[in-house]
């Protein structure tokens, strides 16, 4: 199965790299974790930005995939919640795709195609290191699956 964060925004700083690529590496081969980043569409463009945003992420997402909206306006997930979400996934097989907006979040259309919103809570996080917390949240829900120690919550 293979999990896939398209992502708008596409110059990160270097530590934003750098914590992609360290929880990235960590997933086994069969539950690949891929970056898909698309360029934004430009300050100050209200909706019309969004939109573009929205397309060119809709054209990051994999085939037959089950789309995920990282969008803060529903409760926060726990990590056993995203745990059993992830279990499921994975008994189905197909892909999943998680949607990180830009600085002016998703557009309304592509939030309500995706079935499944995940809210990483109350707080606002710069769109860049929400992949980060994405991947790490991804990771730990995987460790926690598989007994592994890293999950001590």
């Amino acid at each position: 199965m293979k999990l896939v964060v398209a992502a708008v925004g596409n110059r990160m700083p270097s530590w934003i790299a750098a914590g992609w690529t360290e929880y990235a590496r960590r997933f086994p081969p069969h539950l690949g974790l891929e970056l898909r980043e698309v360029s934004p569409a430009g300050r100050g463009g209200g909706d019309r930005s969004r939109e573009v945003e929205a397309e060119r992420l809709r054209a990051r997402r994999p085939d037959r995939a089950r789309c995920v909206a990282l969008h803060g306006d529903r409760h926060a997930w726990s990590t056993e919640r995203l745990a059993e979400s992830l279990e499921g996934w994975q008994a189905d097989g197909d892909p999943v795709c998680f949607f990180i907006g830009g600085a002016d979040g998703l557009a309304p259309g592509l939030l309500d195609e995706c079935a499944i919103r995940w809210s990483l809570g109350p707080a606002v996080y710069p769109h860049m290191l929400v992949r980060i917390l994405v991947a790490e949240q991804l990771y730990r829900a995987f460790t926690l699956l598989s007994g592994h120690p890293y999950h001590r919550g």
